[in-house]
C-alpha cells in the first residue's frame, strides 16, 4: 500500500501526462502552438450562370464565414475580406487614336499579356481611403493592382503607364471592371455576404471567385471557387458553329445579310 500522500501527489500529476487521443509523446512537436490560425470558408449562390437570348446581367451573392477568429479582433473590427471575381484571361490590345488631317486614325498601340477580360470587386470599407485604419495590403489585389505586362519591345517606356491607365479605364467604362466599397457585410460576429454584378457583357467561361482576410492590415488567408458561365440556345449553337465550322457560319452569314437586304428593298420599294 502506497501512503496516502504519495497517491494525492500522483492523483495531481496525473493529468500532465494525459496525451490527446491517438499521440504519443514523440509524435507531439516542441512549441506546438497553443492558438489556432484564422481560416475562411466560402460559397456562392449559384455554380453557373447561362448567358440567354434575354440576358441583362445577373448578381452573384458570395457568402463566407471566419473560422477560429479571435473575439476581440472581430469587436473592434480588426477583420476585413475582399471578394473578387475574375473573368478569363486573355490578351488585351489598347490602341492610340490622333488626328491628322482631320481623320481620327491609330497611331500607337500596345498588348498586356493574360489580363482578366473581367474583374469585379467588393470589400468591407472603402480601400484607398487613408482616414480609415490600419491601410489594408492589396498588393496584387484589385483593379489598380493587377498585373498589366506588355508584350514585345517597348519602344518608349514611358508611355507605359498611360496604355495601363487607358486601359483600365475602358474597362470601367465599358462595366467590365467593378468595384464596390462596403460591398462586403458581417451579417453576424464572423458571418459575411458579398454581392457582385455581372454585366450583360459578361465574357463566357470559367471565373474565378476569391475571397482574402486580413487581420490588421495584413493577408492572412485566402480562399477560391469556381463560377462557370456559360450560353445556352442559339446564342451557344451560333458561337459553336462559328468556332467549329467557320466556312458553313461564313456562308450563313452572307446569305442573312443577303436576304435581309433584299426584304428591306422590298419593304421600302418606291411605287
Amino acid at each position: 500500500m502506497l501512503p496516502a500522500r504519495l497517491c494525492r501527489a500522483l492523483v495531481l500529476l496525473l493529468p500532465l501526462f494525459v496525451l490527446p487521443a491517438g499521440k504519443s509523446l514523440a509524435q507531439i512537436p516542441i512549441g506546438e502552438a497553443s492558438t489556432v490560425k484564422e481560416g475562411l470558408d466560402i460559397g456562392v449562390s449559384t455554380s453557373e450562370i447561362a448567358i440567354t437570348s434575354d440576358f441583362r446581367g445577373a448578381d452573384l451573392t458570395v457568402f463566407g464565414a471566419i473560422t477560429n477568429p479571435d473575439d476581440l479582433l472581430l469587436a473592434i473590427g480588426n477583420y476585413d475580406i475582399i471578394v473578387t471575381l475574375e473573368g478569363p484571361r486573355d490578351y488585351a490590345t489598347v490602341r492610340k487614336k490622333e488626328r491628322i488631317f482631320g481623320v481620327w486614325v491609330n497611331t500607337d498601340s500596345m498588348t498586356f499579356e493574360q489580363v482578366p477580360e473581367s474583374y469585379s470587386i467588393a470589400s468591407t470599407r472603402q480601400l484607398d481611403d487613408p482616414a480609415q485604419l490600419p491601410p489594408i495590403d492589396t498588393a496584387g489585389v484589385g483593379i489598380e493592382h493587377l498585373p498589366l505586362n506588355p508584350t514585345g519591345y517597348i519602344r518608349d517606356v514611358g508611355e507605359l503607364s498611360d496604355f495601363r491607365e487607358a486601359y483600365r479605364r475602358l474597362k470601367l467604362s465599358s462595366g467590365l471592371y467593378q468595384k464596390e466599397a462596403s460591398g462586403v457585410r458581417f451579417v453576424s460576429s464572423s458571418l459575411f455576404r458579398a454581392s457582385l454584378r455581372l454585366p450583360a457583357n459578361v465574357p463566357d467561361g470559367v471565373h474565378i471567385v476569391r475571397a482574402y482576410l486580413y487581420k490588421g492590415g495584413t493577408l492572412i488567408t485566402q480562399r477560391e471557387i469556381p463560377l462557370r458561365v456559360v450560353k445556352t440556345g442559339l446564342e451557344q449553337a451560333i458561337t459553336d458553329t462559328a468556332h467549329d465550322r467557320p466556312l458553313l457560319y461564313g456562308v450563313f452569314s452572307v446569305l442573312i445579310a443577303l436576304l435581309t437586304g433584299w426584304g428591306a428593298s422590298i419593304a421600302f420599294r418606291k411605287e
